[in-house]
């Protein structure tokens, strides 16, 4: 017998056939969010042509080195407008940047290190000749460094007997509408500096580079506390989004 021999036998019948699978059907195409492939075409544009891409798409490649997914274009026009121009994004502290939704450390860190290198090439380009007769390396230096700061600044360019560059620096940071400055820090910095003249910058956050009277009068205090020491005021300018003033050639001094 087949239980004496330890089998099993298990009962005979129709076999069932296995229930029909419905076919898979494909799953439905996702849609193409309206920024795909956005930030290639603007790498394609640039790679033609920089001045063609307006501001905020230039900020839109900047954003995209530290900010690899997502749309950009609203945090770039974003931050155009809330500091005014590309000048301005780049001028404003970390912290201001930092204040801006969307923008991280690592993001405001990314936008002033462009302002740096955009700084020390202009910086670099006004050294290279006499200051005097480079003029509008000056002014163009003056411009990246304080044109776009929420914050009037008060700066000092100390010159050596041949009018080149020995050092630019802030000499104090104010308010949105004034710095002070005190005539005797700015000649006793000249004379750590062996410099023979200097060149006074500030800005106009407001962004009319029109000077103020205290403007003017300040100038005059500092021509009148070189003179005694033979360091020449060469000029004062004042930086604004709508342009630079020179004091020397309005006149005011």
């Amino acid at each position: 017998m087949l239980e004496e021999q330890g089998a099993f036998v298990f009962p005979v019948g129709p076999v069932e056939a296995p229930a029909p699978v419905a076919p898979r059907r494909p799953s439905p195409a996702r849609p193409r969010s309206h920024h795909a492939g956005h930030r290639g075409r603007l790498r394609q544009r640039a790679a033609i042509s920089f001045p063609a891409l307006p501001d905020y798409e230039l900020l839109e490649l900047l954003l995209a080195r530290s900010l690899p997914r997502g749309d950009i274009k609203p945090l770039a026009k974003l931050l155009l407008a809330r500091f005014g121009c590309l000048a301005g994004v780049f001028g404003a502290t970390l912290d201001e940047l930092k204040a801006v939704p969307g923008v991280g450390p690592a993001t405001a860190l990314d936008l002033k290190l462009v302002h740096e290198a955009t700084l020390r090439v202009s910086r670099g380009e006004a050294r290279k000749r006499t200051v005097i007769s480079s003029w509008t390396a000056l002014l163009a230096y003056a411009r990246v460094a304080m044109a776009g700061a929420a914050r009037e600044q008060f700066r000092v360019l100390f010159l050596d007997k041949k009018n080149q560059l020995i050092a630019d620096e802030v000499m104090n940071e104010g308010t949105v509408d004034h710095a002070p400055v005190y005539p005797r820090e700015v000649m006793r910095r000249a004379l750590e500096l062996s410099a023979s003249a200097v060149i006074l910058a500030h800005n106009h956050p407001s962004g009319d580079p029109t000077p103020s009277g205290a403007d003017v009068d300040m100038t005059r205090q500092v021509v009148d506390a070189g003179r005694p020491l033979r360091i020449t005021v060469h000029d004062h300018i004042v930086v604004g989004r709508d342009g630079v003033a020179s004091l020397k050639a309005l006149g005011l001094f």
